[in-house]
């Protein structure tokens, strides 16, 4: 017989010491495990997004772009030149010349286009894209270079221009606007009326250049505009020698005006009416258009705009004036 006082079988398991040790012991692993697959599935997740950032930064960088729109057979070869002409954007020397160059290197490229629409800019970035289209067509005399004009083609983008083989125009484009400027504000007379003091202290009498704070001496409007001369100079040097006989000049054509596409054709500044289809179709006779003008990746827009910020913080440091600019 059972003795009614004695404890039962699960109860004396429960309070048995080996079975509570034995339960918590696979509690915790159980634990243990179930911490570790988590763990397991965050990395897999983790490496996942890095695996997916990674392949938007090598497709944002545009390294197999190039190779991607090759196609086989003769084509007319497109570069752009849009905005601004500046060292810091989309239109500049760097970009624009790397452009070029993959444009007149590629064995498929029957004739170059470069395409306009830009007010101008820096004098020395359109300077140094100009002279390396006249490089590139002397290593290539095989491979002319058209450029097309759409809106507007003046001041430095004329410059640009000025380096091609013929220029086609939209007779409503804007073309010209052969000058010089540097342009600023004066707000000596504000400061005054406000009851602000100015204090400069340099080193160099001509250190303050065109400070805006500070009255222009004539001196320094005078030297002002002899550099002004000089690059004015040269900018019709480069347009004299781009348009040859081709150009009839008169009092006006580099006083800085601008002319419509069809004036400046009968001016000599442009060549004919033409679009990129046009003269891909009848001037080049190679119908099918690849675009090799430049295409800035995310990484090369950050650190473009951090140098340029660091280039804008030690101007303003070291007082730098403003630039020349061809621009309208």
């Amino acid at each position: 017989m059972t003795d009614p006082g004695a404890p039962r079988d699960g109860m004396q398991a429960v309070s048995d010491p080996a079975w509570q040790r034995d339960t918590l012991e696979r509690l915790l692993f159980a634990t243990l495990r179930e911490q570790r697959r988590a763990r397991r599935w965050s990395i897999f997740f983790r490496l996942l997004t890095f695996a997916w950032l990674v392949l938007a930064l090598v497709l944002a960088s545009g390294w197999f772009v190039r190779d991607a729109r090759l196609p086989a057979g003769k084509h007319t070869a497109l570069v752009e030149l849009r905005g601004v002409i500046s060292a810091e954007g989309d239109a500049s020397s760097d970009d624009m010349i790397d452009a070029l160059k993959a444009a007149f290197e590629d064995r498929n490229t029957a004739a170059v286009v470069l395409r306009v629409n830009s007010p101008g800019g820096s004098p020395v970035q359109a300077g140094i894209i100009h002279d390396e289209i006249r490089r590139l067509r002397a290593e290539h005399p095989g491979t002319p270079l058209y450029a097309v004009v759409e809106d507007i083609c003046a001041s430095g983008g004329y410059y640009v221009a000025a380096a091609a083989d013929r220029i086609y125009v939209d007779k409503a484009s804007l073309v010209g606007s052969i000058g010089v400027l540097i342009e600023g504000f004066g707000f000596t007379g504000a400061m005054e009326k406000l009851g602000v003091e100015r204090r400069l202290l340099t080193a160099g009498e001509n250190k303050g250049f065109l400070d805006p704070f500070s009255p222009l001496p004539e001196e320094q409007r005078e030297h002002a505009q002899r550099m002004l001369g000089e690059i004015h100079r040269q900018f019709i040097d480069v347009v004299r020698k781009g348009r040859g006989e081709r150009l009839k000049e008169t009092p006006e054509m580099f006083s800085g005006l601008v002319w419509t596409g069809e004036r400046s054709i009968e001016l000599g500044l442009a060549d004919a009416t033409g679009s990129l289809e046009s003269v891909a179709r009848e001037i080049v006779k190679a119908e099918r258009v690849v675009d090799f003008s430049p295409r800035r990746n995310v990484l090369d827009r950050i650190t473009r705009r951090l140098g340029t910020a660091a280039g804008e913080a030690m101007a303003r440091t070291l007082g730098a004036p403003g630039t020349a600019s061809l621009l309208r």
